[in-house]
């Protein structure tokens, strides 16, 4: 899919394993710095904007880890006319597609057109808490899937025989609890934002993934030195944005993935560590 020189657009703040794979891969990684007057979403204008004609592939990272944005059916239409015109390929990561806080879910393989010139990436560590199992799955046109195969093989050989039965147990009896899950990070993900909006900190919504992503920038503080000086003296440890690109900066990654206890206790420290810094501005 990438020949050496080859373009990889990728939006940011992101995971960030997707820039050294496209290296590994001969590619050279191109970087969409996404806003959050946006929602952190890719816009077609951004895209369009970003494309040489050097641009191969554009990957989707959506729902998003850090920021927990989502693309809707809307915004992919858009996404998908660009890519159209442009003959590219797409490859979409949609690892948390099941914690989705909106009705709707769309994936840009259901755009028509989209099917014969995307990659779809999926697993089991996010939405049946499998992250241990190291255990995903592509979908993708036949002539690709085939030298996917051959570099797995020769690479990986094959999943363990434990984690694939462990997987067919979470198909055939694992819906309920990905229901309940999902459930319980929507009401994790709303104490958030109230506990936010009540201490005055900004942050846009978040409608997937177990993330939030607020912004720190009134404080005058790198998101390093913010993120340092919370964990020395709260004991609390968050992300600073710039763990995920440049444009991260002035933001934190908080994970929810914790108990509604545990995130009342880290948001207790928090507002205590805001209002400090707040005091001495």
């Amino acid at each position: 899919m990438v020949d050496p020189g080859d373009e990889v657009l990728i939006p940011r703040p992101c995971y960030v394993s997707y820039d050294p794979c496209t290296v590994l891969a001969g590619g050279i990684p191109v970087y969409i710095d996404l806003k959050e007057e946006n929602e952190f979403r890719l816009t077609a204008r951004e895209l369009e904007e970003a494309i040489t004609d050097k641009t191969k592939i554009l990957i989707l990272p959506f729902p998003n880890n850090p920021t927990g944005a989502i693309m809707e059916r809307k915004d992919l239409e858009e996404i998908a006319k660009v890519v159209i015109e442009h003959d590219l390929f797409v490859i979409t990561d949609e690892i948390y597609c099941e914690l989705y806080y909106k009705d709707d879910y769309a994936s840009i393989v259901q755009i028509p057109g989209m099917k014969e010139r995307t990659v779809y990436i999926n697993g089991f560590s996010k939405s049946y808490a499998m992250t241990g199992w190291r255990l995903g799955y592509a979908c993708a046109p036949e002539v690709i899937l085939k030298q996917m195969l051959k570099i797995h093989q020769f690479a990986i050989m094959c999943a363990p025989t434990t984690s694939q039965y462990a997987a067919i147990e979470a198909l055939k009896n694992g819906d309920d609890d990905v229901k309940m899950m999902r459930d319980a990070y929507d009401q994790r993900r709303r104490f958030l934002m109230e506990s936010f909006k009540n201490m005055g900190l900004k942050c846009f919504e978040p409608y997937g993934a177990f993330y939030v992503f607020p912004c720190i920038k009134e404080f005058g503080m790198t998101s390093e030195e913010f993120a340092t000086k919370f964990l020395e003296e709260e004991k609390v440890a968050v992300v600073p944005g710039t763990a995920f690109g440049d444009c991260g900066e002035g933001y934190l990654r908080i994970s929810y993935a914790y108990s509604i206890e545990n995130l009342k206790i880290a948001i207790g420290r928090l507002e205590k560590f805001v209002e400090k810094l707040r005091k001495h501005k």
